[in-house]
């Protein structure tokens, strides 16, 4: 980006010449030529414009060259004046002689006499200003003639030329002198201005006292004051359009150009306010005047330059110096801005143009940061593809697609606010939509990654360093860009994806391992859970290193995501478990296991730095709801469960609720009837049941099912199985509705032994007839051999569908 212009220079650039430091001579200005001066006083003699002096003040001439023979003498001159003002210029040299005989020839003018026409057009040639005095007076007699009469009109006019052939003299040399005013001396400056002074009051008196004698031709008002003003607006020309000095390699012709105006303009402005203006009366506004001219020939340069199709590098540079550079660097710079403070000078370009320029330089920026993005993200997809590694700083995988980014839309939006903080509020919104699709595009890049190739080396660190970019983005989004609250979150929306898929795929390989685990719970007695939780822990523990290269709240995140994984998990398992826990100790012991299993999850993950105590309830709840008996302390606990967890349903509920066998269906459904109201919970900011939702409600549902079945094929068997019904043999669909039911009837409810003794087998039989309301024969009357309930146990599990007694 372009860095700020000053108006120091660059290496190499030569300075712009002296401020108001012009070479050659005095412009010449329209008025009477020199040679139509010499012409006319050379018609008259000096007894034309002077009128006859008495017999005894006539000079001795010959005394009178006595004189000048004795008082010539070499002057200085003014360079000693003009060196003190200007020090780096040389002393000029002597005056000459003739300087010396004008001299010493006004001293000998007697007092009272005006100077003849040829005196003072040679002391006005050797430009001695005090000459403007006499010739005033000149002026004046011959106003007084014209009123006096006596004299032809044709005389008058020709007296009246020789006073305006003197007076083309007397404005060139007062005009030359003010068109290079740090050239001349202090004290010949302050005569010239005193001179134009003069003038003015003429002029304003002339015009006061309405037009003159018709003999005469109108001369005033004269106007030097505007002759000078314009003066003004030719030197202004000529600095500022200068050509620029070859300046650094870069810049185009357009940035030379604005910065050799800009510090032209400044430099100049300068000097006059500090050389000039203490010299200049308060009525000339010499400050007033030249800042007007420089800014009018700079407004015209630049209007003639907006009119042509500008690059975009040159649409910058135009609206940085009109909205910027220019009305803050150089008219309220510390040395101008009191100067100028009262000078209406205005925008060197209008508003309308200023607006189009606007216009053009957004849609010109964003396009360039919009190229650039995809740019930057165009090259960093190769390299994941060509598996090359990414850098590692402070220990952590890096990338620096995300400061490439940054950079991007930081300088683009530093660009619109150097040239107007509104531009950059404007471009702000723009950029965030930019920023928002390149999101979505690095997204979609990185899941085509995640997906094509997996089989590469670099593949962790690589997905490891793009989850890394997503807190360098973050961080830019919350800290340096005041927005509302809500739009962050939409914005980093794809942010939170690419993260999401990235922990997903670094964590794939661990849940692989996990899962037959998990599977134990389901396979074993739950006696003996806490091994097997043991085992987990252990996995997982063995494999947190593969992340030590995350940033520290993306491993913590990623922990975070594992505790909810156990968590999940287990609650999975727990609800597949098909069990009926008939007694409230048997439910206590349950309970008991789920306490010291929540305990050994939360510690660990806690340890390895999970922020997780969202579900720090989440077990030991269910673990208190199995334990409780009455039903209304379970609705307590469930209700507050749901307020904490508001994805919990009632297919969760229910499945928790199969374990309790000891639960009528009245108090279940009492018990379910809790969520139907309304807490005011809303919708969890992070799910748990959620993502169990389909597993919990297959084993809630089976177990529910095979409760309620249960009780009516029990209601059947009594009204078809009564105490002297006939032989139970005969009921042969019966059997084969209880062969498929998952009876739980010993006294330990968890599972059965997967060999059963014979006695284990006749306790069981002996417990079924019993609940059957029928008794075994005496052991005489059994076959030799017989064992009831070894027989009673195969029949059942072999779903023959009848009971051998």
């Amino acid at each position: 980006m372009l860095k700020t212009m000053t108006f120091q220079g660059f290496p190499g650039q030569q300075s712009a010449p002296g401020a108001l430091d012009f070479p050659g001579g005095p412009q010449k200005l329209p008025f009477t030529s020199e040679a139509e001066s010499e012409a006319s006083m050379s018609e008259a003699s000096s007894e034309d414009l002077v009128p006859p002096l008495e017999a005894n003040e006539a000079p001795d001439r010959d005394g009178e060259e006595a004189a000048k023979k004795k008082k010539k003498k070499k002057s200085k001159g003014l360079a000693n004046m003009l060196s003190v003002f200007t020090k780096a210029r040389k002393k000029k040299s002597q005056p000459s002689s003739a300087e010396t005989e004008g001299d010493s020839e006004a001293q000998s003018r007697p007092a009272g006499r005006l100077p003849t026409v040829e005196e003072l057009k040679a002391d006005l040639e050797r430009g001695r200003l005090e000459a403007a005095g006499p010739l005033l007076a000149l002026e004046r007699e011959l106003q007084a003639a014209v009123a006096a009469g006596g004299v032809s009109e044709e005389e008058l006019l020709r007296r009246q030329s020789k006073v305006e052939a003197l007076y083309v003299l007397l404005r060139d040399q007062v005009l030359g002198l003010l068109r290079r005013p740090l050239e001349a001396a202090p004290e010949r400056l302050r005569q010239a201005l005193a001179v134009l002074a003069e003038q003015e009051r003429e002029d304003r008196a002339a015009a006061a006292a309405g037009p003159g004698p018709s003999a005469l031709a109108a001369t005033r008002p004269r106007r030097w004051l505007q002759l000078w003003r314009r003066g003004v607006a030719q030197v202004a020309e000529e600095r500022l359009g200068q050509r620029p000095a070859a300046a650094a390699e870069g810049r185009t012709e357009a940035e030379r150009a604005f910065l050799h105006m800009g510090r032209t303009m400044k430099e100049d402005l300068e000097a006059v306010v500090e050389r000039l203006k203490p010299l200049f009366p308060a009525e000339f506004a010499v400050v007033a005047a030249y800042a007007q001219s420089y800014h009018a020939h700079f407004a015209a340069q630049l209007a003639d330059l907006a009119q042509f199709e500008l690059s975009e590098r040159d649409t910058y540079v135009l609206l940085l110096w009109v909205q910027n550079l220019y009305p803050n660097d150089i008219i309220n710079s510390p040395k101008l801005a009191g100067e100028l403070q009262g000078v209406r000078l205005g925008s060197l370009l209008s508003s309308k143009q200023i607006r189009l320029l606007e216009a053009t330089f957004l849609s010109n920026e964003v396009a360039s940061v919009k190229e650039l993005m995809a740019r930057a993200l165009e090259l960093e997809s190769q390299r994941w593809t060509q598996d090359v590694a990414p850098q590692r700083l402070d220990g952590h995988c890096h990338s620096e697609l995300a400061i490439d980014v940054i950079q991007i839309i930081s300088q683009g939006q530093a660009k619109a606010e150097n040239i107007t903080l509104d531009l950059g509020t404007q471009i702000k919104h723009m950029l965030l939509v930019e920023l928002a699709a390149f999101l979505r595009s690095y997204q979609r890049a990185f899941d085509e990654f995640l997906e094509r190739c997996k089989q590469l080396r670099n593949y962790r660190a690589n997905v490891i360093a793009n989850i890394n970019n997503c807190l360098s983005f973050r961080m830019f989004v919350d800290q340096k860009w005041q927005m509302p609250q809500d739009l962050p979150s939409h914005l980093l929306s794809p942010l939170n994806e690419l993260k999401t898929h990235g922990v997903d795929t670094l964590l794939q390989n661990l849940f692989g391992v996990l899962k037959p685990l998990f599977k134990r719970f389901t396979q074993t007695r739950w006696t003996a859970p806490a091994q097997t939780l043991e085992e987990i822990i252990s996995a997982v523990g063995e494999r947190l290193p593969e992340f030590s290269e995350l940033q520290d709240c993306f491993r913590k995140e990623l922990m975070e995501v594992v505790h909810l994984h156990l968590v999940k998990e287990y609650i999975i398992r727990l609800s597949k478990r098909r069990l009926v826990l008939k007694t409230a100790e048997q439910q206590q012991q349950l309970a008991g296991h789920i306490l010291a299993n929540a305990e050994l999850i939360q510690r660990f993950c806690a340890q390895n730095g999970s922020p997780a105590t969202w579900l720090h309830r989440a077990l030991p709840t269910l673990a208190e709801i199995i334990r409780l008996q009455d039903p209304s302390a379970i609705k307590i606990e469930v209700a507050t469960y749901a307020t904490w967890y508001p994805d919990f349903s009632k297919g969760h509920l229910s499945a928790i609720l199969a374990i309790k066998g000891n639960l009528s269906n009245s108090a279940v459904r009492s018990i379910r009837s809790i969520l139907d109201i309304n807490t005011g919970a809303r919708e969890p900011s992070k799910s748990l049941f959620s993502l169990i939702k389909g597993c919990v409600e297959l084993g809630s549902a089976r177990a529910w099912n095979g409760r309620q079945n249960w009780r009516r094929k029990k209601g059947k068997m009594s009204s078809h199985l009564g105490p002297g019904k006939g032989p139970v043999g005969s009921h042969g669909k019966l059997g084969a509705e209880l062969a498929s039911e998952p009876l739980q009837l010993s006294p330990w409810p968890f599972s059965a032994s997967p060999r059963a003794s014979p006695e284990d087998g006749s306790r069981r039989g002996k417990d079924l007839l019993g609940f059957l309301g029928l008794r075994l024969p005496p052991h005489g009357d059994r076959p030799r051999g017989a064992s009831a309930g070894p027989a009673l146990q195969v029949r059942l599990r072999s779903g023959q569908g009848k009971l051998d007694l």
